[in-house]
């Protein structure tokens, strides 16, 4: 049975695993923009959160050669299995498919989300924090 205060900060310590998971392949597809034949990948936010947060089985698993290749677990799951190419993205000559405008905003659009989370949840634990010693933030 998981307690009140596990409701209160699981969702919030979910968002913010997936969403540092997503920064470090956003910013491996910046790293590598001019890498022969690399392919941009991303997540899909709501979804992986979702599908994490529900505690659902991943739809399938990623074999890796090494465990620093993308290999990461919030909740029991492992988020490499939710990591896909992007589409839309023009490929190169050189088969590279980043689109450095398209990652520095989304690069930049995660990073302001995170600290949204990292924000609210730092007011739930002040929150918590004063309700326990009884004062007034």
């Amino acid at each position: 049975m998981t307690s009140l205060l596990d409701k209160t900060l699981d969702p919030l310590a979910d968002a913010l695993n997936v969403s540092g998971y997503r920064q470090q392949l956003l910013a491996a597809n910046i790293a590598n923009a001019n890498t022969p034949n690399y392919r941009a990948v991303d997540i899909p936010f709501a979804k992986t959160l979702a599908a994490v947060q529900s505690g659902a089985d991943t739809p399938l698993k990623m074999k890796t050669d090494s465990a620093r290749q993308f290999a990461t677990q919030a909740s029991g799951q492992d988020l490499a299995a939710f990591v896909q190419y992007q589409r839309g993205n023009a490929v190169g000559l050189d088969g590279n498919s980043v689109d450095m405008d398209r990652e520095q905003a989304s690069f930049l659009k995660n990073s302001i989300g995170y600290q949204a989370d990292v924000t609210f949840l730092t007011g739930k634990i002040k929150t918590l924090l004063s309700a326990i010693s009884g004062t007034t933030p």
